[in-house]
């Protein structure tokens, strides 16, 4: 009989892409992952993974095998969520997703609220980009997910997906003390031509927000710094290296040297739980939901 536990692990590698991505995932180390995955395929008698470079890709039998085990671990979720909602307690392992500056300005504060009111739940977080955070649910890779849009480019909810507002994060422009800017009450998207732009690297949501946001307003950025991290950003705003748009969720206080201008119109982004369908009974789906709504107002005040 094939255990559930090592379908999982081929089920991760297969979402994740990696071992490595897999285990993090999991709240395993590489090595175990990569042993349930041999036992697996000693079980099988089938060679599941092969190496590609310094990776590895699954065979075609294990792609088979990962599907299957998809539908496996869906009908567990549901026989979880029909017991869970029998007791109506929040219980069990909860995976939640989250992307960088909600993992670090709201999740902190939701998880240990959560870990002192239902000790019988185990919710684990991973930081993940929020396009990819959307997939990984629809996937049952993670049973729910905190992402984001912004106001000229909505977050798509797959079918099967369900999807809450958490609370909307306002965004301003940060610029050198010296710089022209600097003094005033507030800046126009109309005059943000011709400023040496600090962002994070293309495909990331702020960067194609920022492109977008210019170039609706007549203007080509001039991208001369990227970084994934905010804190990085800013950085380089304080040492007078060009200006960034950044939200306020887990932005800190500001160092010396930097400036925050609010732009007119104020960019707004829009903070959503999302999970599947089927989960949506879950308490610890609800739960988890109300505590973030709940913490929302507590972190979205000026730094």
């Amino acid at each position: 009989m094939l255990d559930l536990q090592r379908l999982r692990a081929l089920h991760a590698v297969s979402v994740h892409g990696t071992v490595g991505a897999a285990a993090a995932a999991l709240g395993y180390t590489p090595s175990a992952v990569s042993q349930q995955i041999a036992k697996l395929e000693r079980e099988t008698r089938t060679v599941l993974l092969e190496r590609r470079g310094r990776g590895v890709r699954l065979t075609e039998q294990a792609e088979q095998l990962a599907s299957t085990a998809q539908e496996l671990l869906a009908i567990v979720e549901r026989a979880e969520t029909d017991l869970e909602e029998r007791r109506g307690m929040p219980a069990g392992r909860l995976t939640v997703a989250a992307f960088a500056s909600a993992a670090r300005g709201l999740m902190p504060s939701v998880l240990a609220d959560l870990a002192v009111r239902h000790p019988a739940l185990d919710t684990r977080l991973t930081e993940i980009d929020p396009h990819l955070s959307v997939d990984l649910v629809a996937r049952g890779a993670v049973d729910l997910a905190v992402a984001h849009d912004w106001d000229i480019s909505p977050l798509p909810a797959p079918p099967g997906v369900e999807q809450a507002v958490i609370g909307d994060d306002l965004c301003d422009l940060l610029v050198p003390a010296g710089h022209p800017f600097a003094g005033r009450a507030s800046v126009r998207r109309e005059d943000l031509g011709g400023q040496r732009w600090i962002c994070q690297p293309p495909g990331r949501v702020c960067h194609d927000w920022l492109v977008r946001t210019l170039r609706a307003a007549g203007s080509e950025p001039d991208i001369v710094h990227q970084a994934e991290e905010n804190p990085t950003l800013i950085a380089l705003v304080a040492a007078g290296l060009g200006v960034a748009l950044i939200p306020r969720l887990g932005r800190g206080p500001l160092p010396g040297g930097v400036v925050e201008v609010p732009l007119d119109p104020l960019p707004v982004r829009r903070l959503y739980a999302l999970w599947r369908s089927g989960a949506a009974r879950r308490p610890a789906i609800a739960e988890t939901v109300r505590t973030l709504r709940s913490h929302w107002p507590k972190v979205t005040e000026r730094p």
